[in-house]
């Protein structure tokens, strides 16, 4: 243990981080995983409805295949791939560097497939006035640094932030594309899945949150336009609505199983992918003739 962790540098800490949840994996599991089963851990983003959605549908086909399934987050995927605890990393965000990094001093090589993208859609109540947001408000208002509809053209009433749980990839995610990576406002209230948001949000005319864009189609929410631009398929395939990103699925490539192989081909043919539109993600635009 290092004696002098409060004079260590953030770039140091993060690797510790990253290498405490190696050894936790690690230990946690010493049996050696079944080979007929695709194990897949990794980003809250895919694994809460996606992934089952998808294994569902592949399953008809190969109903010999078995899946063993755990989503504590990009970070926990990655981690259980780089010490052979996971086929498939399934993670909602690109790899960082310092998670490169690690890989790198492992001597790891990772096959990066994009299974498509999501989109977080900013919702508010069905009866608010307000349609359209900026991308610096819905900053400002995340970061609490507005705290009032009045001040983003709205009424005078204070704002109700609801927002995904600390370990969720889109917790993070929205941080990211929609935050300036900026810390959340104080004391907003959390949720596990973009379900309880949109109900909390259906019921309180004063609250904010967000959610997939199948989830803000749901009664009682409607999604903001940002700077005019609505979040829909087509704005986010075409580059055009701020809050999206890629999902990726991450394997090993010394030790990519045949089973992972053929399960990811399906989720980027054209019935996974007809599957993720179905469920509000954005399947990967087929390329132009």
């Amino acid at each position: 243990m290092n004696n002098y962790i409060s004079c260590s540098s953030p770039r140091t800490n993060l690797l510790q981080n990253l290498g405490v949840i190696l050894l936790s994996l690690a230990v946690a599991s010493c049996a050696p995983k079944k080979t007929e089963t695709i194990v897949i851990r990794g980003s809250n983003t895919i694994g809460e409805e996606l992934a089952p959605s998808l294994i569902a549908a592949y399953k008809k086909e190969h109903p010999g295949v078995a899946f063993d399934l755990e989503f504590k987050g990009t970070s926990y995927g990655l981690g259980a791939l780089m010490v052979d605890r996971s086929d498939i990393a399934a993670a909602s965000r690109p790899l960082t560097t310092n998670e490169l990094e690690l890989a790198r001093d492992r001597d790891i090589a990772f096959n990066d497939y994009v299974i498509g993208s999501y989109s977080v859609a900013v919702i508010v109540n069905a009866k608010s006035p307000l349609a359209n947001l900026t991308t610096n408000q819905v900053r400002d208002i995340f970061t609490g640094a507005v705290q009032n509809w009045k001040d983003v053209g709205g009424p005078e009433a204070p704002i109700h932030l609801h927002i995904r749980d600390l370990i969720s990839g889109t917790h993070l995610g929205f941080q990211e594309l929609a935050m300036e990576k900026k810390p959340y406002a104080l004391h907003p209230k959390t949720f596990t899945n973009d379900t309880a948001i949109v109900s909390a949000v259906a019921q309180d005319a004063n609250a904010i949150g967000y959610s997939s864009l199948e989830s803000a189609k749901k009664p009682g929410v409607k999604a903001i336009s940002i700077g005019g631009v609505a979040p829909t398929l087509g704005s986010v395939n075409q580059s055009q609505y701020p809050y999206a990103r890629l999902l990726h699925f991450y394997t090993n490539k010394a030790k990519e199983s045949a089973d992972a192989r053929d399960f990811i081909q399906f989720v980027q043919s054209s019935p996974g992918q007809g599957i993720l539109n179905q469920m509000g993600f954005v399947g990967k635009p087929s390329p132009a003739p």
